[in-house]
């Protein structure tokens, strides 16, 4: 077989592999296309772990049609892959150990996206790294964050994961207010705003409950905090609460209720060693 024939064929052999993941992809995101609701706010779990799936699969894919470019280009030029093979078994046992490590994050990603423990647009903190999840495969997961930063996460170093936006998530506020105020009418104000809040016509469709008043949660120093939360769409919480202390602040200035800071009174003493101040102060 000439040298141009050969190139040929190699080329035939990276076409039917690019083929295959073409068709493939195409196939999947078909699918997810096909379940995922339109005009949505929030994708539905059933969407989002379709494709956190697709995610894996392309990342498995690419894998295999690289191996079987490779083998086949291998082939068409005559070389024998048994070298190649039986190469591969004595390197993989000369690095041993860093092969268990390797083990060790696929055997964690394969549970991961089994048990559907987070997705692909979740939010996380794993590790004490908090973000978005932008990616995941059998090795790695990566998280972005709200600065930008990015967090490459072995799977095999998960150790406890906290997931911000499954299912539902609740905005939960600790408002202080002074000792003061009367705190039943508090409260009042607080689920009346909570009301209005749903009733508008963007939050309605990130709230999913009426606000639940907690109660009293701390006397403090300079306060008493009240504790209550919203329910809302997952990753929807943030948002709500933003615009939710803002409604606040603008409600309890127009009824003069004080949301106390720290403050601090300075004692000068008693007695005879306040007597150059009192004589200051005469005098002024």
């Amino acid at each position: 077989m000439s040298i141009v024939q050969k190139i040929i064929n190699s080329l035939i052999v990276i076409a039917i592999g690019l083929t295959i993941y073409v068709i493939f992809k195409y196939f999947i995101d078909h699918l997810y296309n096909s379940i995922r609701p339109k005009n949505v706010i929030r994708e539905s779990d059933k969407a989002l772990r379709l494709r956190t799936i697709a995610k894996l699969l392309y990342w498995l894919l690419g894998i295999v049609v690289v191996i079987f470019i490779g083998y086949g280009i291998l082939d068409v030029f005559g070389i024998d892959t048994t070298v190649f093979v039986a190469s591969a078994g004595v390197l993989g046992i000369a690095v041993g150990f860093a092969g268990q490590c390797l083990l060790k994050d696929l055997i964690t990603g394969i549970f991961i996206i089994i048990e559907g423990q987070y997705r692909i647009d979740d939010v996380i903190e794993i590790n004490g790294h908090r973000g978005l999840v932008e990616d995941i495969n059998l090795r790695v997961t990566t998280l972005r964050d709200l600065e930008g930063k990015v967090y490459t996460i072995p799977n095999g170093e998960i150790k406890t994961i906290i997931n911000c936006t499954k299912g539902f998530s609740y905005a939960l506020f600790d408002l202080g207010v002074a000792y003061k105020e009367d705190l039943e009418s508090v409260m009042d104000i607080i689920t009346e705003l909570g009301s209005e809040l749903r009733s508008d016509k963007h939050f309605k469709y990130l709230i999913m409950e009426d606000l639940e008043m907690l109660g009293v949660e701390e006397f403090a120093d300079s306060q008493v905090t009240i504790k209550f939360r919203i329910k809302t769409l997952p990753i929807k919480q943030w948002e709500v609460a933003r615009e939710f202390r803002l409604r606040i602040k603008k409600k309890f200035d127009e009824f003069g209720i004080e949301i106390p800071f720290p403050h601090r009174t300075l004692y000068l003493g008693t007695g005879e060693e306040n007597s150059s101040i009192d004589n200051f102060l005469r005098n002024k």
